[in-house]
């Protein structure tokens, strides 16, 4: 890691959450009751918005005009929910479904959080149906994941649900393809809650990822799907020791529009905010959660290289 890769992950990230700042009109919860809500177009793009800022706000490392965005974005998507209000009538609406948990926790990590959704959250836990949730294994260890953010007690063995990935598997590399590769990225991501607990990922799969990330990265970097490589990256910055590819990173941010969007692939977006929302919102907060975490792990490594010559 030097001074000019975390020079570059500043620029990338406050590109990405420049545009995110200027898109929040778009990302506005449609009008109409709870009932008519769709989770796909409406919760879950909100959802990703407050997940990239609370994450700047977690690490602190940002720059002065993004450590302003940042906390703004998070407010603006609670003040959407209705101050969890959204999120509560959502769950009790569907008591079965996990995503309105998963929803809230980049709120907790904010220090937001809504009472009586904590206290049915809690009711919940303790259902038998909760240790019995028919999901994929990557998905259930973001239910693990959100529990733990939360506070809620752990209902899942998340050692088993690891074994069951196709990462826990240490599968053979050459078969993984363009949505295993992702099920790959947030395996890691639930795991070590995006970076803050990297020792939480077990060593025989970091050395596994040592091995085989750098050609899965150079592979979706020469395809130009960025959208991927950029939760490739962040998944290398999820590691112990990170590797820090240099050439992929120059890319990433070589292929980033200078209004900080971030194209999720080789075709270009459309200029206007409003026509390139839809597709495009998502690698543009990739953008802004990898570079994030760039310059936080970069500027750990420097300061610990900075302390240890000292001692000499």
């Amino acid at each position: 890691m030097n001074t000019e890769l975390v020079a570059l992950g500043h620029r990338v990230a406050g590109a990405a959450f420049g545009w995110l700042s200027e898109a929040c009109p778009y990302f506005r919860m449609p009008p109409g009751p709870v009932a008519d809500i769709d989770v796909g177009e409406s919760v879950k793009p909100l959802c990703e918005l407050a997940l990239a800022g609370s994450l700047a706000v977690r690490e602190s490392v940002t720059g002065s005009r993004e450590a302003q965005i940042a906390p703004e974005l998070v407010d603006f998507a609670w003040r959407e929910f209705g101050c969890g209000r959204v999120l509560l009538e959502l769950q009790r609406r569907s008591v079965a479904e996990t995503y309105p948990m998963e929803t809230y926790a980049p709120f907790v990590w904010a220090g937001l959080r809504h009472p009586e959704l904590d206290e049915l959250s809690a009711h919940l836990a303790g259902l038998r149906s909760t240790q019995v949730i028919e999901q994929l294994p990557n998905r259930l260890l973001a239910v693990a994941a959100a529990q733990r953010v939360i506070g809620l007690p752990e209902t899942l063995d998340r050692r088993e649900l690891t074994a069951r990935t196709w990462l826990g598997g240490r599968s053979e590399p050459w078969t993984v393809d363009f949505l295993t590769a992702y099920a790959v990225t947030h395996t890691v991501f639930h795991l070590t809650d995006w970076g803050a607990r990297p020792e939480e990922l077990p060593s025989p799969l970091q050395n596994y990822l040592h091995r085989w990330l750098p050609a899965w990265i150079e592979v979706y970097r020469e395809a130009e799907q960025w959208d991927l490589v950029g939760e490739l990256l962040m998944v290398d910055l999820c590691l112990e020791a990170p590797s820090h590819p240099v050439g992929a990173w120059v890319a990433l941010a070589g292929a980033q529009r200078a209004d900080g969007l971030l194209p999720y692939g080789p075709v270009p977006a459309p200029r206007r905010t409003s026509e390139a929302f839809r597709n495009f919102y998502h690698p543009t907060v990739v953008a802004a959660i990898a570079g994030t975490l760039l310059v936080s792990r970069g500027m750990a490594e420097l300061t610990a290289v900075s302390a240890r010559a000292g001692v000499r």
